[in-house]
């Protein structure tokens, strides 16, 4: 069992302290930044009832939310059938971790990041600290051990996601009426513990305020879920902003990046709302995107559905259009996708999931050489749909143009990805006009060649006022609608 001398001697004769000073001494891997798409995997014992979304163990518990009513017609009420009585019911039967690799594989991603905890306190690994875990109970299976291994053998990396900070008032409106959570909240060994108020915004100094009991426990949990499966990426959850994690964080951060050095392994912990000193790890956006590339690096997440990370059976699935073009522009302006997916109770993968990851992983087939290990261009790309920024931003459909053209560079090629209108034959790419004023900091090089992947060579002129593109042959159209992508040319 992991204890926090082993965490401190880990910092103490490691190259990482626990401030920031020492922490930004971090480098974003390489492989992060070659890889590009992710998959993330919300699985655990909210897929058992399925219902609105993977909060449903924190809203069963509130009077009036949907999830109170459905419970009590579907199972009975909170203090005969708590949301731990879901345990014996989450047999993941079907559940083979090669096959889910292989499918991640084809769809193109390079690394997976499963859940290892999520708010309820279920843990989807084999732990010391807790009886409350997958091995031990309901899969009786070390999930992640088996998707890390499964991950090896294919050559992708492996992170994990952590969301326990938020387990502090998760179940605390389970105490406001009769139920098992209110019979079991104080018992430290429970899976509701400590089950506290809920304040009504989550803010940096919301009260009441994580102790130093729970944050110790975070501590050993996180530590332990690090040097269980030695991952290559860190995800944490929202809610480690809090002050109170402070101390504690540069502690996890330290022994993560110390046990590191001694893997030998190119590792991050991405994080969101400035939890970490910046510099320290990689900035996430939650289900939005940036309007111009960034200097620093980023990822954001996002999921197949708007309406849940978990499995429902009211998913409201995007299209992979969507998707692919948000691909696009997070590597256009110098970050990776991270793309969630949600697996049934039984362990297999619901077909639309499946349809739209091999959606992508075609696409990719034919346009991935302008995606993975890519650069952002000079300019991250032009045309008149508006890009909102920031976090939650995904409520307005983007009705992209062909003249909406992101752009990235590797080695001697720029590549124009066209957003919308692909049907055209003929495309202008302003970015990429010839300029004789040696004072204007535009384009100044005489593009050679330029290919449609998938297609084949087409003709141009550079003009003035642009790169002037003319498809003047009849396309095979595989894979019809999708962004089409522009192999320019512009060194020898």
């Amino acid at each position: 069992m992991i204890t926090l001398n082993e965490i401190e001697e880990t910092i103490s004769n490691g190259v990482f302290k626990d401030n920031w000073h020492s922490l930004n001494q971090f480098e974003v891997p390489k492989w992060f930044t070659q890889s590009k798409f992710g998959i993330f995997i919300h699985w655990g014992l909210y897929s058992v009832p399925a219902y609105r979304n993977e909060w449903y163990a924190r809203n069963m518990y509130i009077e009036g939310y949907p999830e109170y009513t459905h419970h009590r017609k579907t199972y009975g009420d909170q203090a005969t059938f708590g949301f731990q009585d879901f345990i014996p019911l989450f047999k993941a039967e079907s559940f083979d971790s090669k096959q889910w690799l292989d499918l991640f594989k084809k769809a193109g991603a390079k690394y997976i990041v499963p859940v290892a905890e999520h708010h309820d306190g279920f843990q989807m690994y084999s732990s010391d600290l807790s009886k409350f875990n997958a091995k031990n109970m309901g899969p009786k299976k070390d999930v992640l051990k088996e998707l890390q291994e499964a991950a090896a053998s294919m050559g992708l990396h492996f992170g994990v996601s952590s969301h326990r900070a938020e387990h502090w008032w998760f179940f605390g409106n389970g105490r406001n009426f009769t139920s098992d959570v209110s019979r079991e909240a104080d018992d430290r060994s429970s899976l509701y513990w400590p089950a506290m108020a809920e304040a009504e915004h989550q803010l940096l100094d919301s009260q009441p305020e994580p102790d130093e009991e729970f944050v110790t426990d975070w501590l050993l949990r996180t530590c332990e879920l690090i040097k269980h499966c030695q991952p290559e990426i860190v995800y944490f959850d929202w809610w480690i902003q809090h002050q109170a994690f402070s101390s504690v964080l540069k502690k996890a951060a330290a022994y993560y990046y110390n046990m590191a050095d001694k893997w030998e392994k190119e590792v991050a912990i991405c994080y969101k709302h400035d939890a970490l000193a910046f510099g320290s790890g990689i900035p996430e956006v939650e289900r939005g995107l940036f309007k111009e590339a960034k200097p620093f690096y980023w990822q954001t997440d996002t999921a197949v559905a708007r309406n849940s990370w978990c499995y429902t059976e009211t998913l409201d699935y995007k299209e992979s259009y969507e998707i692919i073009c948000d691909l696009i522009e997070v590597v256009a302006k110098n970050g990776n996708l991270l793309l969630n997916i949600g697996p049934k109770k039984d362990g297999t993968i619901p077909e639309k999931d499946r349809e739209i990851l091999l959606d992508i992983g075609n696409w990719l087939e034919v346009n991935g050489e302008g995606i993975y290990d890519s650069k952002p261009w000079r300019v991250s790309g032009e045309g008149p749909t508006e890009v909102r920024e920031g976090q939650f931003q995904e409520g307005t459909l983007k009705n992209y143009t062909s003249q909406d053209i992101r752009y990235t560079t590797k080695g001697s090629y720029v590549y124009g990805f066209v957003l919308g209108g692909t049907d055209h034959n003929s495309y202008l790419l302003t970015a990429l006009g010839n300029t004789s004023d040696q004072n204007n900091l535009t384009f100044h090089r005489h593009v050679q060649e330029v290919e449609l992947l998938g297609e084949g060579p087409v003709t141009f002129s550079q003009e003035d006022n642009g790169l002037i593109i003319h498809i003047n042959f009849k396309r095979k159209r595989k894979y019809p609608n999708m962004p089409i992508t522009f192999k320019i040319k512009v060194m020898t």
